[in-house]
């Protein structure tokens, strides 16, 4: 069986999902929740379902990013056939909760900017989770940039893990 996957490279998924965030990050900017958004919205999740396996991070970290992504499609899909934001917003920042479980937990065997950003970025959505009842709603925008840098350091570096340092062991 073949694995399109396989011939995927972490700079190419890390790419595409960045290119694909970018009209939803202008309509932040524009017009907030409007409804088409969710459309590049969830091809830029789907496309992070191709990055969770390039990433170094264990098995329990995958599937928190796995499940992110799932409630994240989920409630864009939600929008989309017309249930409010009112509920399908709380769906996607529970995936959040997981996001930065994922995105931090993978980020730890990146360099120093993937490990920053990593930590910034999925602390953000992680944390503004259970502080979202006392914030306003665009508070988690600045998240959003951050995981596209960080992404765009994994595109950069091709996902890889620094070199090691002549006489250390990785474990």
């Amino acid at each position: 069986m073949i694995d399109p996957n396989a011939s995927l490279s972490p700079r190419t998924v890390a790419s595409a999902a960045i290119l694909l965030f970018l009209p939803v990050m202008v309509t932040f900017a524009i017009s907030p929740g409007v409804w088409w958004a969710n459309w590049p919205g969830i091809l830029f999740h789907l496309a992070l379902f191709l990055l969770v396996p390039k990433l170094q991070a264990p098995d329990w970290a995958k599937a928190a990013g796995y499940g992110w992504l799932l409630l994240d499609v989920t409630s864009g899909t939600m929008v989309l056939d017309g249930v409010p934001h009112a509920i399908a917003d709380y769906v996607r920042l529970s995936g959040h909760i997981f996001a930065g479980i994922w995105i931090v937990t993978a980020s730890l065997s990146g360099s120093l900017p993937v490990k920053i950003t990593g930590f910034i970025g999925g602390g953000w959505l992680f944390v503004f989770t259970f502080a979202s009842r006392f914030l306003p709603f665009n508070s988690l925008g600045p998240a959003s940039i951050i995981v596209l840098i960080w992404l765009g350091f994994i595109a950069w570096q091709n996902g890889t893990v620094p070199a090691v340092k002549s006489g250390t062991i990785r474990t």
